[in-house]
């Protein structure tokens, strides 16, 4: 909602100002189709050029990030902590149970109470593949923090590409401005027996090319960029949380402790409360019993 609201403030106060300078939006509204095609092809064109259809889907399926948000809310590092909590307990009381949950995490009734992490593939085969490790009697916990820091530092830089594919863009955009402005400052140049009243709308249209691509890149793209990034970096909180409680798992710190680990190291505007953990975690044990 937000960057909605962002779009319509960012069209008010450019055009708006313009117009209240006494300023014509014709001479705009006419060169805009062109003006538009050729940026804005040429743009897309080199974004095309350097990225794989991979990249490109996943930057298109990332804008959506702008208006949504971050993935993750505060409930859900609550029912990550209830998740984890019940997943370690069991692994302490019974570790031949605790197999077939994290073996098959589809299927997983522990799992299944949490659904919207159980979609999550990444979330899940974190859990999954730290909890197996800890079941083959790892002698140095470093050695695992290790592997799930380069794992995760891995994860972020794949899902920073789109980020940085839209900053490229941005960063191109004035000057492909420049060209488009360049080019009707040509057409101009050919029609230079033509009336002052004629050449003014012409250069006029031609400048129009150097506006659009700055406005599309500072206005839009380069904000699309930032906030994309912004999301991304906002949602890799929810896998540290899980870093941070089965690597204290692994350090057989107790199950309270692991949980209350995980807790404190939650940004605060996500964080649950500790009554909130509790009352949740009492739940789940009574559901348990």
């Amino acid at each position: 909602m937000i960057g909605i609201v962002g779009i319509f403030v960012i069209f008010a106060m450019v055009f708006g100002g313009y117009m209240a300078a006494g300023g014509k939006l014709g001479i705009i509204l006419n060169a805009l189709p062109f003006e538009m095609m050729m940026i804005g092809g040429a743009a897309v064109g080199a974004f095309l050029i350097s990225n794989d259809i991979p990249a490109v889907k996943h930057t298109l399926k990332d804008v959506g990030k702008v208006f949504k948000g971050p993935k993750w809310k505060p409930e859900d590092y609550r029912d990550l902590l209830c998740l984890l909590f019940e997943l370690i307990r069991l692994a302490r009381q019974n570790p031949v149970a605790v197999e077939e949950h994290i073996e098959a995490p589809g299927e997983s009734a522990i799992f299944g109470k949490y659904p919207k992490i159980q979609s999550d593939t990444e979330a899940v085969a974190l859990i999954s593949d730290t909890l197996r490790s800890a079941s083959m009697n790892y002698d140095d916990p470093h050695q695992v923090e290790e592997v799930l820091e380069k794992r995760m530092e891995a994860n972020l830089h794949h899902a920073l590409h789109s980020s940085h594919a839209l900053q490229t863009m941005a960063d191109g955009l004035p000057a492909l401005g420049i060209v488009a402005a360049v080019l009707g400052v040509i057409k101009t140049m050919a029609s230079i027996d033509q009336p002052p009243e004629i050449l003014g709308k012409m250069i006029g249209g031609a400048l129009v090319g150097t506006f659009l691509g700055v406005f599309l890149s500072y206005g839009f793209v380069g904000p699309f960029a930032g906030k994309v990034k912004a999301v991304v970096e906002e949602d890799r909180h929810f896998y540290q949380l899980i870093r941070e409680v089965l690597v204290a798992n692994l350090y057989n710190h107790a199950t309270n402790i692991c949980i209350e680990v995980g807790r404190q190291n939650t940004p605060s505007h996500y964080r649950p409360s500790f009554s909130d953990l509790e009352e949740a975690l009492k739940t789940v044990k009574q559901d348990a019993a």
